[in-house]
């Protein structure tokens, strides 16, 4: 048995024994229990160590024999991350005991790249099996793995650092889980062959190392996560031809050196914080088959080159702060098939955008254009909202000249112009654009590797926790959900300017000395508002608020602040990546490359 008296073996306890206090009835695990089990892990990790001594595998003792050492350290691995799993609906992992671990659920074995007569762990296969637990480091042990597939699982904590060892890793997949910390540099940048990460759909946060991009990767799957800051310059060295950014928390401008990635056939910036104009570089990607930029706060007007892109399929700039007009060599572009520049500030578009008057030999294509000031087509915005842009010219040198001003919160405030126009309820729906979009799934992987016998499957569309948007509530509410609260409502006592049923008599509404016209009265009778202490009707009493919060009519109607915020707070914005999306990247099977 392992010695509990070292510090890790100790920590490892602990956390086992935390982890099995859990209620097995329930098959989710609460945020309380993923912190938990996130700070266990790092408390088990020792530092400056990749996770767990070079001799561990020699603290466990083993009753059974193996074929070789190397499946003897697969079998440690295996058993260690059964007991760091909480719950396996689809009992994947119930035939993983005794000492043929090739014969286990999602594992696959191989001859050995350095040496043909050694049979070893080759890949892990968990797509699909909706497994809740957590990555133990004894994961480290399977050094001889090219593929490690989690895609639609439930796993939380950190990427251990021991996955460093895994030398052979070519595809990393743990999207659509709930894993959390920053980018796993230490793990990710020392794999010399990998090509293929999909991180998407998980909670990591802060901001990607410039190395990542350095890497020779063909896809770097980064969406729905809470990374932050610019993205660095180096982008323009990456070698992928597939790359999303989409649902983060990403500011900045879009790199110039964008145009020297000569492999990139799609990019994804939409729904976050960045800024800028469009650099001219984009339209030297001559591979680029899709470009979405929508739901930002881009400036300025399109670049020409984009008239270059021949191949590009699907050009997305909607819902930013784009003027000027768009020219008829974008929509003239020979394998364009859908165009969208809704929500911008547009004055003109060329004819050639016009469905009807595209060439006959050309694809159809689908032009979305509604939100921005073109008088002569429908839906456009109001034009006292145009001006109000159009009196504020872009300069763009000083935008991106010396890496980009983002404009914070301003990806909200273009949905907003058409909100004072209309009466308060229009205020929030201006975020319902963004529903048109999303007509495209979001699911993250939709194809299982010959692993676990899951017949149910779980889409990432429901599991991503979609981000509650930063930019779109911030600017209107600054306590974001004010509806309800107490403090700022008429129910409460403090405030003095609505005081509808604060008890106090010194507030101006009910003192006796005004009118007898008690407009702020609810109650039917006018007369008994005179008499706040002794009201028959339960005024002051506190069950009477709910029946009257519901209806928000009455705070509209009355004369005080309650139609700054009497509309609910916006539904947050629900961005899609378009289906078409990394397809040919859906978590592919064992790779058939050099013996494996």
């Amino acid at each position: 048995m392992a010695n509990l008296s070292d510090p890790m073996a100790l920590g490892c306890f602990l956390l086992l024994l935390a982890f099995s206090s859990f209620p097995t009835s329930s098959l989710a695990l609460s945020d309380d229990e993923v912190a938990l089990i996130a700070g266990r892990q790092l408390l088990a990790l020792k530092e400056n160590r990749s996770g767990f001594p070079d001799d561990v595998e020699y603290e466990v003792d083993i009753k059974v024999t193996f074929a070789n050492v190397r499946l003897r350290k697969a079998y440690i691995a295996f058993q260690a991350w059964k007991k760091a799993i909480h719950s396996d609906p689809f009992n994947t992992t119930k035939n993983w005991v005794g000492p043929n671990v090739c014969a286990y659920n999602g594992v696959f074995c191989a001859q050995a790249l350095d040496d043909p007569n050694l049979r070893v762990v080759a890949g892990v296969d968990l797509n699909h099996a909706d497994i809740a637990g957590y990555l133990p480091s004894e994961l480290g042990l399977l050094a001889d793995t090219a593929l490690f597939h989690l895609n639609s699982n439930r796993f939380c904590g950190i990427i251990p650092p021991s996955l460093s060892k895994l030398r052979l890793m070519h595809e990393f997949d743990v999207s659509n889980n709930r894993f959390v910390g920053p980018f796993p540099s230490s793990v990710v940048l020392s794999w010399p062959a990998v090509k293929y990460i999909d991180l998407r759909y998980n909670d990591f946060e802060g901001s990607l190392p410039p190395e990542v991009f350095e890497k020779d990767l063909d896809a770097l799957f980064l969406n729905n996560n809470r990374f932050t800051s610019a993205i660095p310059e180096t982008l323009g060295s990456s070698t992928v031809s597939v790359v999303t950014f989409g649902n983060n928390n990403f500011n900045g401008c879009i790199p110039h050196t964008l145009g020297k990635m000569a492999n990139l056939n799609e990019i994804a910036f939409l729904n976050n914080h960045m800024g800028g104009c469009f650099p001219e570089e984009l339209g030297y990607i001559s591979n680029l088959t899709v470009f979405d930029a929508s739901h930002n706060a881009f400036a300025g007007s399109l670049p020409e080159s984009l008239g270059e892109l021949k191949k590009v399929e699907l050009l997305n700039v909607a819902s930013n702060r784009l003027t000027g007009s768009v020219e008829g060599a974008i929509c003239k572009l020979p394998s364009l098939l859908k165009l969208s520049f809704s929500d911008n500030y547009f004055e003109g578009e060329d004819r050639a955008c016009l469905p009807s008057l595209r060439g006959t030999g050309a694809p159809a294509l689908v032009v979305e254009d509604s939100g921005n000031c073109m008088m002569d087509r429908p839906n456009q915005r109001p034009p006292e909202t145009c001006s109000v842009v159009k009196s504020a010219p872009v300069d763009c040198s000083k935008m991106c000249g010396g890496g980009g001003h983002s404009v914070p919160s301003t990806p909200v405030s273009k949905p907003r112009p058409v909100a004072p126009i209309s009466s308060p309820p229009e205020a929030s729906p201006a975020p319902e654009s963004h529903a048109e979009s999303p007509a495209l799934s979001p699911e993250p992987e939709e194809e299982s590797s010959p692993a676990p016998s899951p017949s149910q499957v779980h889409p990432p569309a429901s599991p991503p926790e979609e981000k509650e948007l930063p930019p779109t509530p911030a600017p209107t509410l600054p306590p974001p959900p004010p509806v309800y609260s107490p403090p700022p409502p008429v129910y409460s006592p403090p405030p003095p300017p609505t005081p509808v049923y604060s008890p106090p008599p010194p507030t101006p509404v009910y003192s006796p000395p005004p009118p007898p016209t008690p407009v702020y009265s609810p109650p039917p009778p006018p007369t008994p508002v005179y008499s706040p202490p002794p009201p028959p009707t339960p005024v002051y009493s506190p069950p009477p608020p709910p029946p009257y919060s519901p209806p928000p009519p009455a705070p509209v109607a009355s004369p005080p602040s309650h139609v700054v915020y009497s509309a609910p707070p916006p539904k947050p914005k629900i961005v899609s990546m378009p289906t078409t999306f990394g397809s040919q990247y859906t978590s592919p099977p064992p790779p058939m490359f050099h013996g494996y």
